[in-house]
């Protein structure tokens, strides 16, 4: 590409005026002992890690953290166990969100009193709501506590996207500050981030790079479990109108997201990468996941040595 391409955007580009998550948010995987019971202690270390390494801020009970197999009371242990190790020097946001209003609610108004910094608030899966009761849905969680809330649009896992007119509707709500974004539509996305205020952040670490050029503030990433590191390089890269050091991350990490997203499910393969760079002690996923098998994990490593993770 030209230099005259790569320079154009330095007069106009710069640090977003709101990013209220942070700006390198790692979907932080859940540790369990090999019993399958779960490993606080690990869970702890692993915050101090991802933090030290570069994130300064933390998903907790995601997809990735295999929320539909904790229960209600571990997701509040998690949430405290990270509080207490990084919450002075990181952003804690909470993965509240299910197919049921309700229980949804709950889970926000126990995150609050756990002291979390805000709420991750999923599609309702399954059900394939209306618009209008997508809407009416994240507006109750939304008003049921007082922190502020990153909605979560992936409709490939949930079966239903929210609409731009949803979503522009939605930020009209005070506490509705930010979307997760996995739709895989960056004109969509261009599209609301032009018509609102919402913070968006790439939830696919596939488009990290596009959504940052569009205006996205941050990345939630499944991939900074191994390069927290190199995605605060290309969002301060993208910041200061660096796209040609931006592209090179990018694609220096192609292989690092190969590895983790495209060869199985990413919390398997995330909790791989953790493992074989000592960050945790095993690999154990809840049933219906399975682990990474030694086939995996050893393709895995030569992906990561290929980014220079290794």
């Amino acid at each position: 590409m030209p230099d005259e391409l790569f320079t154009l955007a330095a007069a106009t580009s710069g640090a977003p005026a709101s990013a209220p998550f942070g700006r390198v948010l790692t979907a932080m995987v859940t540790p369990f002992l090999d019993d399958g019971g779960l490993d606080v202690e690990g869970t702890a270390a692993l915050a101090e890690k991802l933090v030290a390494d570069g994130c300064d801020g933390l998903v907790l009970s995601g997809t990735t953290g295999e929320s539909p197999t904790t229960s209600d009371a571990e997701k509040e242990l998690i949430l405290r166990t990270v509080l207490d190790a990084v919450g002075s020097r990181a952003r804690v946001v909470a993965g509240v969100g299910t197919n049921d209003t309700r229980h949804t609610s709950e889970l926000a108004q126990i995150a609050q009193k756990a002291g979390a910094h805000g709420l991750l608030v999923v599609t309702p899966y399954y059900s394939k709501p209306p618009q209008e009761a997508l809407f009416q849905h994240f507006t109750a969680v939304a008003s049921a506590t007082d922190l502020p809330v990153m909605l979560y649009d992936i409709p490939g896992r949930t079966g239903a996207a929210i609409e731009t007119e949803t979503l522009v509707r939605l930020a009209e709500h005070d506490r509705i500050v930010a979307v997760k974004d996995a739709k895989g539509d960056v004109f969509a996305s261009s599209e609301v981030m032009a018509r609102t205020s919402l913070a968006y952040y790439s939830g696919d670490d596939s488009l990290n790079l596009a959504l940052l050029t569009h205006g996205a503030v941050g990345v939630v990433s499944v991939v900074s479990h191994v390069a927290a590191g190199e995605y605060a390089q290309m969002i301060r890269a993208v910041d200061s109108g660096d796209l040609r050091r931006a592209l090179d991350l990018h694609r220096r990490l192609i292989p690092a997201v190969r590895g983790i997203m495209n060869r199985t499910q990413g919390a398997i393969m995330a909790k791989a990468a953790v493992q074989l760079l000592g960050a945790i002690q095993n690999r154990t996923v809840r049933s219906p996941l399975i682990p990474a098998t030694d086939e995996q994990v050893a393709l895995l490593r030569a992906d990561l040595s290929e980014a220079g993770l290794a």
